[in-house]
């Protein structure tokens, strides 16, 4: 049996993809999941009634690489050992030339930058081509994490921007959610309440940014001249907090340029 496509590891992000597929219209049969680890395995095989779980690359048409990047050379060899004439590779770090050599020159392979949020089908993620990869691996490519998420194309020499922008961008958010629960118990508040009122606050604010976009207009929608969210803005301003956000994505930027030397 030939699957049509082969997640190579089972963690929390090949599981996502899975699911993802799954919801999409993916038959189970057509999906194999490779994990090495039997309770991990055992696990999967709840979760995805029909999905084959194996230790080992079955054979297979296609292929995500979802291991850990000092596996991520040999999955992709053996992955086109097995036959996948196409490859997503969502490591972090591994560039598009190790990817090719290890996958052999006439295997079309696709460097992606996934994040955490694709956990729930709201990821945000960009792909890169390969030199063997044309337009419709890409729009391939696209399917796969479209079913958690949104996409977007650029070049390689750009995916370094989206780790420290997008793919540690989830962190940046959460640890906001931290200080501002925090923020609310030091205003009187229970940790309860405040927890309840932040976590409305994002998805609020998120669903209202999703569909006006223009983040400044709406950040001068409910900021009055003399009122209170000028004066808290003020502090954040006094405070230098843009510049240590755009701060915190070139260090991002930076350690993942880093990771990807040779």
């Amino acid at each position: 049996m030939t699957y049509r496509l082969a997640v190579v590891g089972g963690g929390n992000m090949g599981a996502a993809l899975v699911g993802g597929l799954l919801n999409s219209g993916w038959a189970a049969g057509d999906l194999a999941i490779v994990e090495v680890l039997a309770s991990r395995a055992d696990q999967l095989r709840e979760m995805f009634p029909g999905v084959g779980v194996t230790d080992a690359i079955p054979a297979c048409a296609a292929a995500v690489i979802a291991v850990k990047p000092p596996d991520v050379a040999a999955a992709c060899t053996a992955a086109a050992a097995a036959g996948a004439t196409r490859l997503l590779s969502i490591a972090a770090g591994i560039p598009l030339v190790t990817l090719q050599a290890a996958a052999g020159p006439t295997v079309a392979v696709v460097r992606a930058m996934p994040n955490t949020p694709a956990l729930v089908g709201q990821g945000a993620a960009a792909i890169s081509a390969g030199s063997a990869a044309d337009d419709t691996d890409m729009a391939w490519a696209e399917e796969i994490l479209g079913a958690v998420g949104t996409v977007v194309r650029v070049p390689e020499s750009e995916l370094d921007a989206v780790t420290g922008l997008a793919g540690s961008g989830p962190a940046y958010l959460f640890l906001v959610a931290e200080s501002l629960i925090a923020a609310g118990v030091a205003a009187g508040l229970s940790q309860a309440n405040s927890e309840a009122l932040v976590t409305q606050l994002f998805v609020g604010s998120s669903a209202l940014l999703k569909e006006r976009g223009e983040p400044a207009e709406l950040r001068k929608m409910v900021t009055s001249p003399g009122g209170t969210t000028a004066a808290g803005l003020r502090v954040l301003d006094e405070r230098g907090v843009r510049d240590a956000f755009g701060d915190a994505v070139l260090a991002a930027k930076a350690r993942s340029i880093e990771l990807g030397k040779p």
